[in-house]
């Protein structure tokens, strides 16, 4: 394992319950959110099974499923998909990197990465997106969430918790042409405001992605 993925699993798993309860009514407060979750789901539905890639808690997993898709989550963390089982037993969770999915060629008909692309250094973010790409069926559909901006902000503190976490920002733009370096076709993208008021308040933009294959 890369110095960068022992040091994020580390991380989340020191943070994991805490950040579990600080994080379940985030979605509620967030109805572009959902709105655009939702509209994955229906666009999804039909293409085969997804999987949540970076689901930690699986929250957005479970939000899925109550959908009606066929949804299962993957995470870097033991300790994250602990509290997922715990919180979804109904639910299939998975150990894994998006580096290298334990699936085979043409798997999947969606892949959701919901702000969990932000961990990965520039450098790699091209064989993220050529994995995805070669799990995805033809007609798959991915969808990315990520915040807007530019360098690596490093966070040393998590609550009460000592954690080690470079969160990487970049601009739709940036991210849409390594999608197409991909194979990907950007088929729709979102930019929303950051929140300014509540629990879950934002310092950047906050971009949404999606992309098919063969499309």
């Amino acid at each position: 394992m890369t110095e960068f993925l022992a040091r994020t699993r580390d991380s989340y798993d020191r943070a994991a319950e805490d950040y579990a309860e600080w994080i379940a009514p985030e979605l509620a407060a967030k109805p572009l959110d959902r709105a655009l979750l939702t509209a994955f789901a229906e666009l999804v539905r039909d293409r085969g099974p997804v999987a949540d890639i970076g689901c930690g808690t699986g929250r957005i997993t479970a939000f899925l499923h109550d959908l009606g898709l066929s949804v299962s989550g993957i995470d870097l963390s033991p300790r994250m998909l602990g509290v997922a089982r715990r919180s979804h037993p109904e639910l299939r969770f998975t150990e894994g990197s998006m580096h290298t999915l334990a699936l085979p060629d043409s798997a999947l008909g969606g892949i959701l990465a919901w702000y969990s692309i932000i961990h990965i250094p520039d450098d790699l973010l091209g064989a993220v997106f050529t994995e995805f790409h070669r799990v995805l069926a033809p007609d798959g559909l991915l969808q990315l969430a990520f915040q807007e901006g530019d360098g690596t902000v490093h966070l040393e503190t998590a609550g009460r918790h000592r954690v080690s976490l470079d969160f990487h920002r970049r601009t739709a733009r940036d991210v849409a042409e390594s999608l197409r370096g991909c194979g990907f076709r950007v088929l729709a993208e979102t930019v929303r405001e950051p929140d300014r008021e509540g629990a879950f308040t934002e310092q950047s933009r906050q971009v949404y992605l999606l992309a098919g294959k063969g499309i």
